[in-house]
C-alpha cells in the first residue's frame, strides 16, 4: 500500500519511523541518539522530528525519563498506507 501524503511531515520522518519499525524484527526501542547513528540526520533535527511525531500519535515514549522512543501501531499503520492522512493533523501543534 502506498503511504498517505501528509504535509508537515518530512523525509526525516519516514527515515525515523522506518529505523524504529526495524522491519521483518521486533520494533526498536531507542534514544534519539541511536536513531542519529543508524540514519542520516542531525540529532537536532531528530528531536524536533521525534517531538511531532509523538504529537501525531506515531511516536511515544517507551521510558520518558530516559528519553527512550517507540513506534505505536498508528506508525506502524502510517507505514504501511492504512490511515488517511486526516488522521494525522497536529492543528495546535505546528509552528
Amino acid at each position: 500500500m502506498r503511504r498517505p501524503h501528509v504535509e508537515w511531515m518530512t523525509r526525516a520522518d519516514d527515515a525515523i519511523l522506518e529505523f524504529l519499525l526495524n522491519e521483518g524484527n521486533r520494533p526498536l526501542i531507542v534514544t534519539p541518539g541511536v536513531i542519529e547513528a543508524n540514519i542520516a540526520y542531525a540529532l537536532s533535527s531528530i528531536n524536533q522530528r521525534l517531538r511531532k511525531l509523538k504529537a501525531a500519535g506515531l511516536v511515544d515514549y517507551h521510558d520518558e525519563e530516559r528519553g527512550l522512543y517507540k513506534i505505536t501501531e498508528k506508525g506502524e499503520q502510517y507505514l504501511s498506507g492504512e490511515i488517511s492522512p486526516e488522521d494525522l493533523t497536529l492543528e495546535d501543534f505546528l509552528e
